[in-house]
């Protein structure tokens, strides 16, 4: 798969002309592979590509894939940023989802973490499971505040079709989530970072001062960005692209210096809805001065008026002509953008 995976970038290297300032090795266990093979793609990226000198490089990582050992050589090889899928600090939480790492674990990684020198990384924490208590995810956003974690991503559990957890809850093996209990434990999620001087810059990101990701936060910009792999998505302005999800065809087409993917070119209105989802996600909110810009003085002035009642009820904040979603609209985010779409 890797050698795969090196050859697509070869393939790839004109899909970008402009600089590189973020790479992301994620979207699986990138953390399970060797020091030589991480090292062998990072220099493949930058045969192929511009990387700029201060990129933020982010290795995604599970508890019981670290070890002191191995942040040491990840650091070596430039690796400045870490995303580690803690999920709870709980251990009957942690095993409810299945997980391969305790507690315990999650607790010791981190202060490795720290004391390899990596300043700049970021933990996954879920809530609204049905056995999650508000005072085991009071404790467990604690634990991350008091280990001054520079950077959380916290989720709502959401249950995917065609999984063991679906069939489970549909034979009555176990609860679905609530949506009332996920509610509230992410209305106390934005009461106790607020108060510990996180930033909420995103729905479901927290980062203190200086800390966010570079990363993810041009996903919301709208940046363009290159994917490589089976399933990965790629952007360039103007059209998406996705590369095929079954592995042996993935590396049986690139074997014959073909990538497998389909192609969406996207027409203004679906860039246009695609902004105002991403950005009404994020704290600095849509921009209607943007939208006038790029997308006609109309569509910005149609917006404004659908927002209205969002506004008069307090789900969303004007301010500097930015539509900003309130702690209260944040529950309603999606619905609320979807609701701004242009059809």
């Amino acid at each position: 798969m890797l050698e795969a995976i090196e050859k697509e970038i070869q393939l790839r290297k004109n899909y970008l002309k402009e600089p590189i300032y973020t790479i992301y090795f994620g979207g699986g266990t990138p953390s399970i592979c060797t020091i030589q093979q991480i090292s062998s793609l990072l220099t493949k990226i930058k045969e192929c590509f511009i990387v700029a000198k201060d990129a933020e490089i982010t290795l995604e990582a599970n508890p019981d894939d670290i070890s002191v050992e191995k942040l040491i050589e990840w650091k070596k090889l430039g690796i400045n940023r870490l995303s580690i899928g803690i999920q709870s600090f709980n251990e009957e939480e942690l095993k409810w989802m299945n997980r391969a790492h305790t507690a315990t674990q999650a607790l010791e990684c981190i202060n490795w973490v720290k004391e390899t020198g990596f300043d700049n990384f970021s933990i996954d924490l879920i809530y609204g499971t049905p056995t999650l208590t508000d005072e085991q995810w009071q404790n467990n956003v604690q634990t991350a505040i008091a280990l001054q974690i520079p950077h959380l991503s916290c989720y709502a559990l959401t249950v995917e079709p065609n999984t063991a957890l679906n069939k489970m809850i549909a034979q009555q093996k176990a609860l679905a989530p609530n949506a009332d209990n996920q509610a509230i434990h992410f209305e106390l999620l934005m009461q106790w970072m607020n108060n510990a001087g996180y930033e909420h810059y995103e729905i479901s990101n927290f980062a203190l001062p200086n800390f966010r990701s570079k990363h993810n936060s041009s996903y919301w910009q709208g940046t363009n960005y290159i994917g490589i792999g089976p399933s990965a998505h790629s952007f360039n302005g103007k059209s998406r692209q996705w590369n095929i999800s079954n592995n042996s065809i993935y590396i049986n087409t690139i074997d014959q210096e073909t990538v497998p993917f389909e192609t969406e070119e996207l027409t203004p209105t679906q860039c246009l809805n695609e902004y105002i989802m991403t950005s009404i996600r994020t704290i600095e909110g849509l921009s209607l001065t943007n939208i006038s810009e790029k997308w006609g003085e109309d569509k910005s002035s149609l917006i404004f008026k659908n927002s209205v009642k969002y506004t008069s009820n307090g789900l969303l904040v004007l301010k500097d002509n930015h539509l900003i979603l309130s702690n209260k609209g944040k529950l309603l985010g999606d619905g609320i953008a979807s609701d701004l779409f242009f059809i």
